[in-house]
């Protein structure tokens, strides 16, 4: 089996954060695959900071993107909305040029502390991309709620039903990919 180019795109930015953790576990398990970590830590968008040009960290992303076979976005629930980090990177990347997520395929995650599991971070993040035209893969939805509970001490997912709906998205998103 060739190895692919898998993408991963975390809404947080805190190093140990619950959703990099599961966007990590769906790379495990998605592999065999070159993995990349996005890097979201962008300026705020700013039409006048645009006007200047895309700044370097924005393009490196667009680049990324376009580059990748397949894209997982793990995404944590803020505010019940997807967090303002990961709907900024969609801001900038919508300004770049090649529109990078046509027909891109994408999978999206989500842990929440609430008992949802991030629901609404996945439908606030579905409906944003829209039109950006990828190939949003429609299931199964991996919602980890209460993510505490469910990752051991070295983030992996520990309990049987969450690891099966990974494994099956990620067989989807390798298919889409291939």
């Amino acid at each position: 089996m060739s190895s692919l180019r898998l993408l991963g795109i975390c809404g947080s930015l805190r190093k140990a954060s619950w959703n990099r953790k599961l966007m990590l576990e769906a790379a495990r398990i998605f592999d065999p695959a070159e993995f990349v970590d996005a890097n979201l830590r962008l300026p705020l968008y700013d039409g006048d900071l645009e006007a200047e040009g895309i700044p370097a960290e924005v393009q490196a992303l667009a680049d990324q993107i376009k580059a990748a076979d397949a894209v997982v976005i793990a995404g944590p629930e803020y505010n019940k909305a997807m967090s303002g980090v990961l709907k900024n990177a969609l801001d900038w990347v919508s300004r770049t040029k090649g529109g990078p997520w046509r027909d891109k395929p994408v999978a999206i995650l989500s842990a929440a502390a609430g008992r949802a599991g991030g629901e609404r971070t996945q439908m606030t993040l579905r409906h944003a991309m829209l039109a950006f035209r990828p190939r949003l893969l429609h299931g199964p939805e991996v919602l980890i709620a209460a993510p505490a509970q469910e990752f051991d001490a070295d983030g992996r997912l520990m309990n049987d039903r969450p690891v099966a709906l990974l494994t099956e998205l990620m067989d989807e998103l390798r298919r889409a990919a291939g």
